[in-house]
């Protein structure tokens, strides 16, 4: 009794009036991981910015990490907006500040000092991380609530010896400087709502992803973004030691990262275990598989490659910079990165297949204390059980697209298997035809785009389909399927129907409709079923998807709106509707509350304007 009264007056004293915002007190700099990895962090001193204000700050995520009561309301207030600045709006005191004897007053010195994590980078001369990591972020050090631990950092919070314009320069930068390429320390506003609006919508829809917890608005067009996840740690982090053979260190490393799992309870071994590290390449394989297959089946670029930096240790999607959503499968579009162009969708399984050879390289290292070439491992076994893992995650997904449930899209893949691929691939074959023109140049990078709106033909068709008794009914011509999924920015000639074409949509709705006739063999009601899966594909399968191009036109619009003076709780209003329009999972869609958030957005001038950017972009890159 007593110790439940004990447990009583700490939840009624943890959000009493006095100290109802002390929770963010703990991110004051310190991380589990300093004392960890020492030699993987460059420490720096920071000083508290004399102006700002919260620009967005994410309520939901906030609850979910106890830094807030569940009933705090979704509105600012002055005494959450002050403790936000005290703890995120924050600048570092750099190597320049050093050199140059600039100093600070004592009021204005954070207590503890913030870290800069090294990591590899493809896009640093030296390629095992003794030069690379963080080039504009410190973390800010960790949360637990529940039994979880969350990492929180922040970019934008100046420039440190790792970023590679201060690297190019070969001695330390200004804070703010423009002189060399990656070297202000600095982040753009429109850069952190892109960033915030994106990868909400990205959880909201169950894809493994960083999130943002806050924006906070520095001045002249520039922020902080602060980021949190129950694991911010990258492959990166771990692969620099295997490059530079150091094994006491890629050992403390990769203990921290089963620990982290393990203690969050998303492992279920601890680095007490002797197989601990065959059980974490087992983990990590199985992971990327499905990440990679879902990031595949919806059309999401993240630029995975074999160093392990543009992404989770635990598979999710981190930096928003350069990761798109495609409104169709324009699985041709490379990112022009000044020096390089990045990979593309079709190559993103490659991408992370080798990441898991690297992962069988460090851990055979771990295991045996000799490294051998990464070339060794291209026949390890866990490449071909990422394989199955990636074949099987890839074929669950498309049926989940389709509208199957989880126990009928087992039934299919256990028991039905060569019509789930004869269907896919006919699926796959239309949806990957490009138009008759060359690759050519956009804004950004380079792309030759996709001519077939498949999503339209898994939302579309099965409301075409009615039961006769026992059996489904297709009564579509070929002809009226093409201009269902034809492209609005086809060209006419690509708007033609070819015979090759309709023989490909012709098998296609056959080896639907026996799919149909598969899963729900031995139902009570076909027609109930078939409602079932219509209403789901509906949900899954919506148009109004934001693409990466609509996401700039949207940041434009916002940041406009921002110069005719507009509040940020106006603009973080519009945005959060906005990323609630963009949940596609069903069950946890309204229809009636979808209708009305489209209604309230429709209301506000700027939400109008976004409303139409998303449609105008829906099949974009």
């Amino acid at each position: 009794m007593r110790q439940q009264r004990m447990q009583r007056a700490y939840r009624i004293s943890q959000f009493s009036p006095a100290n109802e915002y002390s929770q963010f007190d703990v991110l004051d700099g310190t991380h589990p991981w300093q004392k960890a990895m020492p030699e993987n962090c460059i420490l720096y001193s920071a000083r508290q910015l004399n102006s700002g204000k919260i620009a967005w700050f994410n309520y939901n995520l906030a609850k979910e990490m106890g830094l807030l009561p569940q009933d705090h309301p979704h509105v600012m207030n002055k005494k959450l907006e002050l403790k936000l600045l005290e703890t995120f709006c924050i600048r570092i005191i750099n190597e320049f500040d050093q050199e140059n004897n600039i100093s600070y007053p004592q009021r204005v010195l954070k207590k503890h000092k913030y870290m800069a994590t090294r990591y590899l980078q493809l896009q640093h001369d030296d390629k095992t991380g003794k030069t690379s990591g963080d080039g504009r972020c410190v973390w800010n050090g960790i949360v637990k609530n529940k039994g979880v631990t969350w990492d929180v950092s922040s970019r934008g919070t100046g420039v440190t010896s790792l970023a590679p314009g201060a690297v190019q320069a070969g001695r330390p930068l200004e804070s703010g400087n423009t002189d060399f390429g990656y070297g202000c320390g600095l982040a753009e506003i429109d850069e952190l709502y892109g960033s915030a609006i994106m990868s909400e919508i990205m959880h909201e829809n169950s894809i493994n992803t960083e999130r943002m917890l806050a924006i906070v608005d520095t001045g002249n067009s520039c922020g902080i973004g602060v980021r949190a996840s129950k694991n911010l740690f990258r492959p990166a982090h771990l692969f620099m030691y295997l490059k530079q053979n150091n094994y006491d260190a890629l050992k403390r490393a990769t203990d921290f990262l089963i620990d982290r799992q393990n203690k969050n309870g998303d492992w279920d071994f601890s680095v007490k275990y002797k197989s601990r590290y065959r059980l974490f390449l087992e983990e990590i394989c199985e992971s990327f598989a499905q990440f990679a297959a879902q990031l595949e089946r919806e059309y999401i670029f993240a630029w995975l490659d074999w160093d392990g930096d543009n992404v989770l240790a635990t598979a999710g999607i981190i930096d928003y910079g350069s990761v798109r959503q495609f409104g169709l499968r324009h699985d041709q579009y490379r990112y022009d990165d000044d020096d390089r162009f990045s990979t593309n969708l079709n190559e993103q399984k490659a991408k992370a297949k080798l990441t898991i050879q690297v992962f069988a390289q460090l851990v055979d290292y771990l295991q045996t204390k000799i490294k051998k070439p990464l070339a060794e491992f291209k026949q390890h076994p866990i490449l071909e059980k990422f394989d199955r893992y990636y074949d099987y995650y890839l074929k669950d997904q498309f049926l989940y697209q389709v509208g199957f449930r989880k126990n009928e899209r087992e039934l299919l893949l256990n028991k039905n298997l060569n019509a789930v691929e004869a269907f896919f691939k006919e699926f796959s074959f239309l949806e990957k035809m490009k138009t008759y023109k060359k690759i050519a140049k956009v804004a950004d990078g380079v792309n030759r785009p996709a001519i077939y709106n498949m999503r339209n033909f898994l939302r579309e068709f099965p409301i075409e389909l009615f039961i006769d008794g026992t059996e489904v009914i297709c009564p579509l011509d070929e002809r009226e399927t093409f201009n269902t999924i034809i492209s609005d920015t086809a060209s006419r000639r690509d708007s033609r129907m070819n015979s090759r074409t309709k023989k490909h949509i012709h098998d296609l709705q056959y080896l639907y409709i026996d799919i149909l006739k598969k899963a729900f063999h031995g139902k009570s009601s076909l027609g109930k079923e078939l409602q079932d899966l219509r209403e789901r594909a509906l949900t899954i399968n919506q148009s109004h998807r934001v693409t990466g191009n609509a996401l700039i036109n949207i940041v434009d619009e916002i940041m406009k709106s921002r110069s005719k003076g507009a509040k940020h709780s106006d603009l973080q209003k519009v945005m959060d509707d906005l990323v609630q329009t963009q949940i596609m999972r069903p069950g946890n869609v309204d229809p009636d509350q979808a209708k009305k958030l489209h209604q309230s957005l429709k209301q506000k001038k700027l939400g109008r304007v976004l409303l139409t950017l998303v449609d105008g972009h829906r099949e974009d890159i």
